[in-house]
């Protein structure tokens, strides 16, 4: 009984240790808008709206599981998406037109009004995500604040890219559904944001230990987003979306690249903001 009781209270230390790690992940703040910018269409607005609102009120309550305050950007999940919610369910038809094809951009640009707003009050919103895994005497350290900053305005522009790229395709283009404008140029800035997460604060933290040649480098960090290239190049060649030369040059560049840079992926490139102790 006794080695069950501490196998199952092992078990419980490893899952807990698991969800500690992926709620100190600023995406997981943003997890309801990429739900939702995944899901979002015509005749599918309530679809999108409920399932970004569920995912954060799910992510509301783990917080309170875990006896933590939730953050400023989570609690902006829930007041969004609520709204959005509410105002789908008692709109016009003309109304839901008009979000079903500004919908995405309107997110984008709440998005980008939040990450600015939490820089000007001096709160960058990865702070509260760092702060979860980094001991209380570091939290005033320049390095630690600088990072978060310096975070926090890579998702800002982000987030920009997005929104100007999905106003070019729907107001220059008028085509809502272009590969390009639509899919392409808002995903790329969201893999480069989420991987110099997780990069820049482990350079950081290297050169800060004085461990010079242990600290990622930016051949690292471009060895995780230009295999992205490749993938880049057979959504044009699947989906007829441009010249296909255009589309082999981004696969044998995405290839070519990634064989290049060889980032070896470092066991301690797998953190988060908070190792910028």
């Amino acid at each position: 009984m006794a080695r069950r009781a501490d196998a199952a209270a092992t078990t419980h230390g490893r899952a807990r240790g698991v969800l500690d790690a992926v709620m100190a992940n600023p995406l997981v703040g943003l997890a309801p808008w990429i739900v939702y910018s995944v899901l979002e269409g015509p005749s599918r607005l309530e679809l999108s709206s409920a399932l970004a609102l569920g995912v954060a009120v799910l992510i509301l309550c783990l917080n309170w599981i875990r006896g933590l305050t939730p953050k400023m950007l989570e609690w902006s999940d829930v007041v969004y998406f609520t709204v959005l919610t509410v105002v789908i369910a008692v709109a016009s038809n003309d109304t839901r037109d008009w979000l079903e094809l500004w919908g995405g951009e309107l997110a984008n640009i709440a998005l980008l009004v939040i990450v600015l707003g939490s820089i000007l009050v001096r709160q960058p919103f990865t702070l509260q995500y760092a702060k979860e895994d980094t001991p209380r005497e570091l939290w005033d350290e320049p390095h630690f604040l600088r990072a978060n900053y310096v975070i926090s305005w890579v998702w800002a522009g982000a987030f920009f890219i997005e929104a100007a790229s999905g106003f070019y395709g729907d107001l220059v283009l008028e085509d809502n559904n272009n590969l390009w404008t639509g899919w392409i140029i808002q995903t790329l800035p969201l893999i480069i944001a989420a991987q110099f997460t997780i990069w820049y604060p482990n350079r950081l933290r290297a050169l800060g230990e004085g461990r010079i040649s242990e600290a990622p480098t930016v051949g690292d960090f471009l060895g995780q987003i230009t295999p992205w290239l490749t993938v880049i190049g057979i959504l044009s060649l699947s989906f007829d979306a441009g010249p296909e030369w255009l589309g082999v040059v981004f696969i044998v560049a995405g290839i070519g690249l990634t064989k290049v840079l060889n980032p070896g992926h470092k066991s301690d490139q797998q953190g988060t903001p908070s190792s910028t102790t």
